[in-house]
């Protein structure tokens, strides 16, 4: 008699126990030991096929041990001590025995089962055996819900029935009988099969030669029972039904098992994909970016002179409107990139991920780098154009001042040279020449006074040339023909005083008064020649004072002009005592002063001249004060709105610090409470704007300095878009905690007092901690860290070595510590599965199991398999996988 358990139950010695009541079974009902011969040869048939061997009498068979020991090896994986190919009845016991004790080394203690009833073809003791074999290697490694074995495949059963109609698996033997149990298992798993509906619970034969037909057909179970014996008996014999059904069970639990690998190599794949579409956007922002500054930053050093102040004005509106129109859309851009890269880098911290370096140039540092370079050359650009506006200015003011003086001159000196040069004297009187002489000596003192205004005039071309005038050739060529003729003059008026006084020496007759008035005529007119040249005078200046200055200049100019009036009469007085003495003593008079050409009608037309100058200089001074009176209004008003967008910017950043790290609520609220303040902070824009707008008629006026405000609109628009990309950045932060919150499944809680946790420890509350901090912190939270483990989490949360540690990087950490995640042994597991345990796969299995695109994604990026047991075109997914994850090279 055959002892041993039907179920799996656990012996003290840790061995599995069989014991049934196989006698029993048999002689209440002979007809199973039919269907238990039948069922059991089919089983074993279905393994033994691959090898070629196949059994048509199970106790025969089974009696030289060969064919047993070769079904263990093929249904267990495993080798079992070479077999012994003699004839005689001790070498067919040996080998029956080495399969028994093959059996016990699993877990089975097999109680009455002898070789020698084996060997000897005992039908019962036989079928016993095999029957344990099956408990062993078929139905006793099934585990569901916390089941196993026979429970397990029971309650696998009623699961996958459950919704079935008639159906109502309660055992092995009688919810079988009606073949509706058979048809709904592989109408669960493979509806294409079978069409349930059709089905009718009166008809038991056709409805289990339909499942059994399907199942050899499409499942590759092969027929392990017959409809007409099933029916015929009272009761289907229970362990014919369980093997059978087990042979469902592994079937479809495979075909799952792929399916859900599969499952988990497209969520890999597409995680990779999406990555690494973020990395070529990433990398094309950044290009384009990077290109514009490289095209933009020449431009900017451009230092090409203009000619004059329209056209550098030209090239200050060409740079507003890069200002206004051309740079923000690019200020945008990066605040984007950064973010960006901030959210790859998140996603691919969630996903185990190696994090992403950008080519080489294109880091987000790289691009700040860039960036700093740029508005270094906007700032040097600007000074350069308000630098070479004064520089204009100033050349002009200039180039006008020598043209005016240079007239005044070359007027003066016309008809010197021919006058100098005459020989009047020859033919003159005593008194005539001496006239002459004193004459000279007056035009000598007329030189010397205008010897000032030819220095001047020199003095003004050298510094025009200093400046780099552009019509320096013109100055030049004039300012050397003044030079020249002045030479000239001064070496005629020279011969003609030697030989005046060569004359003199011969003539006597003096006019003391002519000479008295041509000396006072000749520097009072000189005198007045300056002051209508000094009331006509440009100027220019960029502030109150300094029109002040020449306001006040001017009435101290006034003020002179009483005592030059009494000057005016004296010399008028002179020429009416010459015009008494004559009248008093019968002088007949030439008509003209021998001693200079000043008549005092010419000194009486220029005095009038002179003051009819002076009402209009008061009213161009007047203007000019008017005009740095308005400026400084512009001055006021844009300071005003300078100090009131400075302080609220300024404000604003510090109100965003605290917010950062006082915030409330859900992710999600304090998610919208930021895009909320972001809009009430672009709301301020008008406010940008209206500055803007000051600003422009600040530099249209060209006022270029302001005592009112220490800000200027560089400053402000630095700090605007800083204001702009640190709301934008934290709205960022907060976004990736919600990405590693939903990814990592962390609570609300949890979050809150990970935040709490940081907050505490961040003595600066500066949204960052110094190591030392973090340490304190970890600490706290029950972690007793030596200083390897310490530098290993380091690493970790502060790759670049800064010092520092972010929340976000303090909560990745987090919940890389408490949360599970994809690896990359269990995608090779995966794969493993797909490939049916071979260390390989081929592109044929890849597309059979998985979506086109990603199994193309596969075939692309795998490594060919370079194994011994390489078939053509297989392909190496251990490699692939390791890439994923970053720990080898794709």
């Amino acid at each position: 008699m055959v002892d041993y358990h039907a179920s799996n139950n656990q012996s003290s010695s840790g061995h599995m126990e069989q014991e049934n009541d196989w006698d029993r079974d048999l002689l209440l009902d002979p007809a199973w030991e039919k269907q238990q011969r039948k069922t059991f040869t089919a089983w074993c048939n279905s393994h033994l096929r691959k090898s070629g061997t196949q059994i048509e009498n199970i106790e025969e068979d089974f009696r030289d041990g060969l064919k047993l020991m070769l079904l263990l090896e093929v249904i267990a994986g495993e080798r079992l001590p070479k077999p012994e190919r003699g004839k005689m009845r001790v070498h067919k016991i040996n080998n029956v025995n080495k399969a028994l004790d093959f059996i016990a080394s699993k877990g089975v203690k097999l109680v009455s089962i002898g070789a020698e009833e084996i060997v000897d073809g005992n039908a019962k003791m036989t079928l016993g055996m095999i029957w344990t074999i099956i408990l062993r290697f078929a139905i006793q490694d099934i585990s569901v819900e916390e089941t196993s074995a026979k429970e397990g495949l029971l309650l696998w059963c009623q699961r996958k029935t459950a919704p079935y109609k008639n159906v109502n698996v309660q055992n092995f033997h009688m919810s079988w009988k009606d073949g509706l149990a058979f048809n709904a298992l592989i109408h669960r798993h493979r509806p294409d099969l079978i069409d349930y509906d059709s089905l009718r619970k009166d008809d038991p034969v056709t409805n289990l030669n339909n499942a059994f037909e399907v199942a050899e057909k499409h499942l590759d179970i092969p027929k392990m029972l017959d409809a007409e014996d099933i029916v015929g008996t009272l009761r289907p014999d229970e362990k014919a039904i369980m093997t059978y059904v087990s042979c469902f069970y592994h079937a479809f639990s495979g075909a799952q098992k792929a399916e859900t690998a599969a499952n988990r190599i497209c969520k890999v794949l597409a995680v990779n994909q999406e990555n690494e579409q973020m990395m070529e956007d990433y990398e094309k922002l950044a290009s384009e970016l990077l290109e514009w500054i490289r095209r933009t930053i020449p431009w900017l050093e451009n230092r090409t002179q203009e000619k004059t102040v329209n056209d550098m004005q030209a090239k200050q509106e060409d740079f507003r409107d890069y200002r206004c129109v051309h740079k923000p859309p690019k200020v945008q851009e990066k605040c984007q990139l950064e973010i960006s890269f901030n959210t790859l880098q998140t996603k691919l911290r969630l996903s185990n991920r190696p994090a992403f370096m950008p080519s080489e140039g294109r880091m987000v540092s790289d691009i700040n780098g860039a960036w700093h370079t740029l508005e270094g050359a906007e700032k040097g650009y600007e000074e350069w154009i308000l630098s070479e506006i004064r520089r204009l200015e100033r050349l002009e003011h200039l180039a006008e001042k020598f043209h005016q003086k240079a007239a005044i001159h070359e007027s003066w000196t016309d008809g010197k040279e021919a006058m100098l040069t005459q020989k009047d004297y020859e033919t003159s009187t005593l008194s005539e020449v001496k006239a002459l002489l004193r004459k000279h000596e007056a035009f000598e003192s007329d030189l010397a006074a205008h010897q000032d205004r030819v220095e001047q005039i020199a003095a003004i071309a050298q510094e025009l040339n200093e400046l780099d005038y552009y019509d320096s050739a013109s100055v030049n060529a004039r300012c050397q023909k003044i030079c020249d003729q002045w030479d000239t003059l001064g070496a005629f008026t020279h011969g003609r005083k030697e030989s005046l006084e060569r004359t003199e020496k011969q003539l006597e007759s003096i006019d003391e008064l002519y000479l008295e008035y041509a000396k006072r005529a000749a520097p009072f007119n000189n005198w007045m020649e300056g002051a209508m040249e000094d009331l006509q005078d440009m100027f220019i200046v960029h502030n109150i004072e300094e029109i002040q200055g020449l306001i006040t200049a001017h009435e101290q100019f006034k003020s002179t002009l009483a005592e030059a009036n009494k000057e005016r009469e004296a010399i008028q007085a002179i020429q009416a005592e010459v015009q008494k003495i004559a009248q008093s003593n019968g002088i007949k008079l030439s008509g003209s002063n021998p001693y200079t050409t000043i008549t005092p009608q010419s000194i009486d037309s220029k005095w009038e001249k002179a003051m009819d100058m002076v009402p209009l200089r008061d009213t161009a001074l007047q203007g000019e004060l008017n005009k740095q009176n308005s400026n400084d209004t512009l001055r006021a008003k844009f300071a005003t709105q300078a100090n009131t967008v400075g302080a609220y910017i300024q404000a604003k950043m510090e109100e965003i610090g605290r917010i950062s790290i006082e915030m409330n609520g859900t992710l999600e609220d304090q998610l919208t409470s930021l895009k909320e303040y972001q809009k009430t902070i672009m709301s301020y824009m008008p406010e940008i704007n209206t500055l803007e707008g000051y600003h422009q008629h600040i530099q249209e006026a060209l006022i270029f300095d302001n005592q009112y405000t220490s800000y200027s609109m560089e400053h402000l628009r630095v700090g605007w878009e800083q204001l702009l990309t640190t709301i934008a950045r934290t709205i960022n932060e907060v976004e990736n905690q919600i990405l590693t919150r939903d990814a990592k499944g962390i609570s609300q809680e949890q979050l809150y007092e990970y935040r709490a946790s940081f907050n505490h420890f961040d003595k600066k509350r500066s949204g960052q901690m110094v190591s030392e901090d973090f340490r304190a912190l970890l600490i706290s939270t029950g972690n007793s860290l030596g200083d390897s483990e310490f530098a290993r989490i380091m690493s970790i949360v502060d790759p670049n070595g800064s010092g520092a540690v972010t929340f976000q990087a303090f909560i990745d950490f987090m919940s890389r510590e408490t949360t599970d995640t994809d690896t990359a042994d269990q995608v090779i597991a995966s794969f493993k599965i797909l490939a049916a345990d071979k260390t390989f796969i081929t592109a044929e299995e890849l597309r059979r199991e998985l979506p086109p695109d990603q199994a193309e994604y596969c075939i692309a990026r795998m490594a060919p398999y370079v194994g011994a047991d390489a078939v053509p075109g297989a392909l190496d997914y251990m490699s692939f996988s390791t890439a994923l994850y970053g720990e080898s090279d794709l």
